[in-house]
C-alpha cells in the first residue's frame, strides 16, 4: 500500500494544473481500491460550498455543475464534520441527497474523507461501490492517509495552475500567495528563482535566450555523462559480476533513447532552456515506467531520474558566464539560503520570498539586516512558474502578489513611498542619544554579519556592535578560514566603530547555519551539535578564531567576545579556559593583548535558570531571543507548519526574560538583548520596562527603536509591562503595545494595521 500511496502522491504533485492533478487522483484511487467510483469535491473559494471537480465512474458531464453546501448531502456531511463517513447503504442515510446529473443512484457503499490542510477543509475525496457493504479498515486507512498526503499536492497544483492561467491572461485578478512576514517593508520587482542545483524538480521554468546555445550545452552534458558512465563501468570490472554490468548498458541505452534525449531536444527547440526541458522530459519518461504493471520495469523510473540528475549536474557545471540580476530583483526559492542571498549584488536585491522558513530564520534575519522585505513559509509556492515575473512583496503581512494589477501596484508604490519618507524623517535621530522621556539612557547597538553594514550603521547612530555573527565569513568559503584570513575582517569592524564596543560572537554553526564543507546531518539539528558544542569538540577551530579576534583588537581595546549556546557551567569554563590559553600563547609569541570583556548568550532555557551563576563568571549577559523563544515554546522556527506558534510576546517568554534580568542583577552584571525581539518596536517597550541595559538591532531597525526609546518614559514602559503580564494571549499583548505606539504618535511603526 505504501508504494501505491507514494506513486499517487508523486503523480498528483507533478501535475501541471489542478485539473490534471484531480484527474490523476481519481483514476489512480479507483484502480488502487478496485471500486466503481472515485470522485473529488473541492471547497469553492470564500464559501462553505463544494463543487464536483473530477470523477471516475459518475457522469463526467456533472463535473463543474454539481454544487452543494456543507449542510447538503453526505459529501457536505464529511466536510462539515471534517471526519470520514463510511456507509454500507448510503441512500438510507437521512443526509443522503440525490443529484440526477451524476447518475449515482446505482451506488450503495459510500466512503468519504475530508482533505484538510493546516486546519482548513480543502475538499472531500469519495469512493463508491454498487454493492451494499461497509468499506474495511484498510480502505478507510488508505483513503484517509492519501487525503492527508495529497492535500499539499492539490494546493501546489492549484497555485501552479492559477499561476499559468494568470500569466496567459485568463485570470482577471491578482494571484496572492500567503506566508509569514519575515522582514518588514514592501517591494515591487522581478522574480529571480534560485534552486537546489542537484534537484530536477526545483528547476524553474525559463525561456531560452539562445536556443542553439542551449542545445549545444545539452549535447555537451549528455556526452559528459556518457563518458562518466564508461568510467564507472570500467571501475566496476573485477568488482561486480559480469551480469551486473548490464545495469550500465541499460543506462547507456536510455542515454541514447529518443524518449529522453529526443524529447529534451524537442522542448529546447520549442523555446525552453535546457534544464527545464530535461526536467519535463524526465518527469514524463519516468511516469510512463511507474504506470507499468511489471515491478522490475516500475523500478526503472528511479534509474531515469538518476540519469536526469547526472545530466543536470553536467549542464549546470558548464561555464555560462556571470549571472546577471535585474535592477529590482526579488529572490524566490523553495528554501533560500544565506549564500544564495549573498550572491545577489546588494544594489540589485529588493526582496526575498522563501517557501520554507519563518520570521526568525537566518535568511529573514539577513533580510532585516539588509533592510529589504521578506516573506517566509509561503508553502506551496509555485516556484518553478515565477521566474522573470513581476511581483509585489508585502513583508508586513507575508504576502506575494504575482503579476499585480495596476491598482495593487499603485497601492504598494504608495506604501513604499511612505516607508522611504519615514526612514528619511527618522534619519534625523541618528545623532541624538537614545534617552527616555524620564532620562534613562538605553544604548542601541547594531547586529551585523556583513562589512557592508558598517557605513549605514554608523550613519544611523549605532553606539557599537551588540552582535557580530562571525559565521558569515565561514559560509562564503569552501573551507575553514585561517587565522590570518580572519584577522582583517575583525580588524575592519573593530576599527570602524572604535572606541565604541564591538561584540564578536564565536562561531555559531549548525541548526539553520550549515557549512557546505562541514556537513552536519542530524534528525533534530536545533537540539544537536551546534554552536559552542561544535567548537569545544574542535578546539583547533575555537583557538584559531579567538586568536584572530585577539590579534585584531591589538591597540583598540573595544573587543567583546560572546559565547553562544551555553547550557552549562562546564561549557562556559571550557570556553573561558581556551580563551585564556589563546591569550597566553600570543603573549609567549610577543603579541601583547589584553583580555577582552567576555559574555554569555542566554538562548537556552537552562541558561535562564542559571543566569546568576553564569553572570558571576563573565562580564555581561546577552539574550538571544531567536533561539530562546523556539526552545521555550518547542517551536522549530523553520518549520512552516508551526511557525505561527513562534511568538516573542508569549507570556512564558516574558517571564523568562524577567528571570534572566533578575539573575544578572543579583550578580551585579549588565544584561542586553541582541535577538530580533529587540528590533520589534512593540517588544522594545517591554524590554525598556524590564530594565535591560541595552538593545542590539538590525541596521534597518536602529532609528525606529531609537524613536521608541525617545518617545516613552521607563515608568510608562513599566506600566505597560505590568499590564502585559496580566494578559494570557500574545495577540492581546501585541494589541496593547500597538495601541500604545499609536497613542505616542508612532503609528508609522504599526504599518500592518494600515493595509
Amino acid at each position: 500500500m505504501l508504494k501505491t500511496l507514494q506513486r499517487i502522491v508523486e503523480e498528483v504533485g507533478a501535475a501541471d494544473s489542478m485539473s490534471d492533478a484531480l484527474s490523476v487522483l481519481v483514476a489512480r484511487v479507483r484502480a488502487a481500491l478496485e471500486v466503481n467510483v472515485c470522485s473529488v469535491y473541492l471547497v469553492m473559494p470564500g464559501s462553505e460550498r463544494l463543487m464536483l471537480m473530477a470523477t471516475e465512474g459518475l457522469n463526467r458531464a456533472a463535473v463543474g455543475k454539481v454544487r452543494l453546501s456543507f449542510e447538503e448531502g453526505l459529501v457536505g456531511l464529511v466536510a462539515q464534520r471534517a471526519e470520514p463517513v463510511n456507509l454500507d447503504d448510503a441512500p438510507l442515510h437521512p443526509r443522503y441527497k440525490y443529484f440526477s446529473e451524476t447518475g449515482e443512484q446505482r451506488y450503495h457503499a459510500f466512503l468519504g474523507v475530508p482533505i484538510i490542510l493546516q486546519r482548513r477543509v480543502l475538499g472531500v475525496l469519495v469512493v463508491q461501490q454498487r454493492a451494499r457493504r461497509s468499506f474495511g479498515e484498510s480502505a478507510v486507512a488508505m483513503l484517509s492517509t492519501l487525503s492527508v498526503q495529497v492535500a499539499a499536492a492539490i494546493r501546489q497544483a492549484e497555485l501552479s495552475g492559477e499561476t499559468q492561467r494568470l500569466l496567459r491572461g485568463e485570470l482577471p485578478t491578482d494571484l496572492i500567495i500567503r506566508g509569514l512576514g519575515g522582514s518588514p517593508g514592501v517591494a515591487i520587482g522581478t522574480a529571480r528563482v534560485v534552486y537546489a542545483q542537484a534537484d530536477l524538480e526545483k528547476v524553474p521554468d525559463r525561456s531560452a535566450e539562445d536556443t542553439a546555445e542551449e542545445m549545444m550545452a545539452f549535447e555537451r552534458a549528455v556526452e559528459a555523462v556518457r563518458e562518466e558512465l564508461v568510467q564507472i563501468r570500467e571501475r566496476m570490472v573485477g568488482v561486480l559480476p559480469a551480469e551486473e554490468h548490464t545495469l550500465f548498458d541499460a543506462y547507456a541505452m536510455m542515454l541514447a533513447s529518443d524518449h529522453l534525449i529526443g524529447g529534451t531536444r524537442q522542448r529546447i527547440e520549442a523555446g525552453a532552456w535546457a534544464p527545464a526541458a530535461l526536467r519535463d522530459t524526465v518527469r514524463q519518461y519516468a511516469r510512463s515506467f511507474e504506470e507499468m504493471d511489471d515491478a522490475y520495469l516500475r523500478e526503472r523510473a528511479a534509474d531515469i531520474r538518476d540519469l536526469g540528475r547526472r545530466i543536470l549536474s553536467q549542464l549546470l557545471a558548464q561555464e555560462r558566464g556571470e549571472t546577471a540580476y535585474a535592477e529590482n530583483t526579488v529572490l524566490i526559492g523553495d528554501d533560500v539560503s544565506a549564500t544564495q542571498l549573498g550572491e545577489v549584488p546588494p544594489e540589485c536585491l529588493i526582496g526575498v520570498v522563501s517557501a520554507k522558513g519563518s520570521s526568525s530564520s537566518h535568511v529573514a534575519i539577513l533580510a532585516r539586516a539588509l533592510g529589504i522585505p521578506a516573506v517566509m513559509g509561503a508553502e506551496n509556492l509555485p516556484v518553478g512558474r515565477l521566474d522573470g515575473r513581476e511581483v509585489v512583496v508585502d513583508g508586513y503581512l507575508g504576502r506575494l502578489f504575482v503579476q499585480p494589477s495596476r491598482q495593487v501596484r499603485r497601492e504598494f508604490a504608495r506604501l513604499s513611498r511612505e516607508e522611504h519618507e519615514l526612514a528619511k524623517d527618522l534619519s534625523g535621530l541618528a545623532s541624538k542619544p537614545a534617552v527616555t522621556l524620564d532620562g534613562v539612557n538605553m544604548p542601541i547597538y547594531v547586529n551585523s554579519g556583513l562589512l557592508v553594514d558598517v557605513e549605514p550603521a554608523l550613519k544611523s547612530g549605532a553606539e557599537g556592535v551588540g552582535l557580530y555573527r562571525t559565521e558569515f565569513p565561514y559560509m562564503v568559503r569552501d573551507r575553514f578560514p585561517s587565522e590570518e584570513e580572519q584577522i582583517p575582517t575583525y580588524r575592519q569592524m573593530l576599527q570602524a566603530f572604535h572606541p565604541r564596543p564591538v561584540t564578536l560572537r564565536t562561531l555559531d554553526i549548525g541548526g539553520d547555519k550549515p557549512l557546505p564543507y562541514f556537513p552536519v546531518h542530524e534528525d533534530n539539528p536545533f537540539l544537536g551539535w551546534r554552536g559552542i558544542r561544535i567548537t569545544l569538540d574542535h578546539p583547533e577551530l575555537f583557538l584559531t578564531q579567538v586568536r584572530a579576534m585577539l590579534r585584531a583588537s591589538d591597540g583598540l581595546d573595544n573587543l567583546r567576545i560572546l559565547f553562544p549556546m551555553i547550557s552549562s557551567v562546564g561549557e562556559l569554563d571550557e570556553a573561558m579556559a581556551l580563551l585564556t590559553r589563546a591569550r597566553d600563547e600570543l603573549l609567549e609569541e610577543g603579541v601583547i593583548v589584553g583580555m577582552p570583556q567576555r559574555g554569555v548568550m542566554i538562548e537556552v532555557p537552562s541558561a535562564v535558570y542559571m543566569a546568576e551563576i553564569l553572570a558571576r563568571r563573565v562580564d555581561y549577559l546577552s539574550v538571544g531571543t531567536n533561539d530562546l523563544v523556539q526552545y521555550l515554546l518547542a517551536v522549530d522556527r523553520n518549520n512552516t507548519r508551526v511557525a505561527s506558534l513562534y511568538n516573542p510576546l508569549h507570556p512564558a517568554v516574558l517571564l523568562a526574560l524577567l528571570q534572566a534580568r533578575d539573575g544578572a542583577r543579583r550578580a551585579g552584571k549588565p544584561i542586553y538583548v541582541c535577538g530580533e525581539m529587540a528590533g520589534d518596536p512593540a517588544a522594545a517597550i517591554l524590554l525598556l520596562g524590564m530594565g535591560y541595559e541595552a538593545l542590539s538591532v538590525s541596521v534597518a531597525g536602529l532609528t525606529r527603536v531609537k524613536w521608541v526609546v525617545r518617545s516613552f518614559s521607563q515608568k510608562h514602559a513599566r506600566e505597560l509591562l505590568e499590564q502585559s503580564l496580566e494578559l494570557e494571549d500574545p495577540l492581546r499583548v501585541r494589541e496593547l503595545l500597538d495601541n500604545a505606539l499609536v497613542e505616542a504618535g508612532l503609528g508609522g511603526l504599526v504599518r500592518p494595521g494600515k493595509h
